[in-house]
């Protein structure tokens, strides 16, 4: 009787072991899965962005320093898709951010360009584009705030331990990206 006891507990410590580990490596996956959403979108932003240039190009040719800035910041997004560091991914997002903010300032200037239907259609794509990036990177927060919770609940944070699930970065924004944009001239 005292043995079948025995292999009780011990199955059902080894189906314990089996489920807790599952749902936290479930975890993990999904917000791994989020991050490359928010890579996808940056990407589609980053592809997007040459078309806007060589638009805006024609009408802004003297404003060589804007246009240097987009092409720099795309090239940083591009770089920082290809890794897991979630800062970097802010980082360069940000800048992007920033630089495109200036190209429509440049684009204010020239009433031409603001009419052209191809430049409508982009800066479309673009706000459609900067849409799904704040939800990848809210879907991205969700997931990472599920995994955090899970490996510090009881008993999970014990399998969370033994087998190293480590906590995940959120996707924060920048220092001044909460800050009221300034468009100057």
């Amino acid at each position: 009787m005292i043995w079948i006891i025995v292999i009780v507990i011990v199955v059902a410590i080894v189906v314990f072991g089996v489920v807790g580990f599952n749902r936290l490596r479930s975890a993990d996956v999904g917000a791994q899965e989020a991050l490359g959403g928010i890579d996808v979108q940056l990407t589609r932003r980053a592809d997007l962005i040459p078309n806007l240039v060589e638009t805006v190009k024609g009408y802004a040719a003297h404003e060589k320093s804007v246009l240097e800035n987009v092409t720099a910041a795309r090239a940083r997004v591009q770089q920082a898709a290809s890794g897991d560091d979630v800062k970097a991914k802010a980082e360069a997002d940000a800048a992007l951010q920033g630089a495109l903010l200036n190209l429509n300032a440049v684009a204010e200037n020239y009433p031409d360009l603001k009419a052209s239907q191809n430049f409508r259609d982009l800066q479309e794509e673009v706000t459609s584009t900067e849409d799904r990036i704040a939800y990848a990177r809210q879907f991205y927060n969700d997931s990472v705030r599920t995994y955090n919770t899970k490996i510090q609940q009881f008993p999970a944070t014990i399998l969370a331990n033994m087998f190293n699930f480590e906590p995940r970065e959120f996707f924060d924004a920048e220092p001044g990206d909460t800050e009221p944009v300034q468009v100057q001239f």
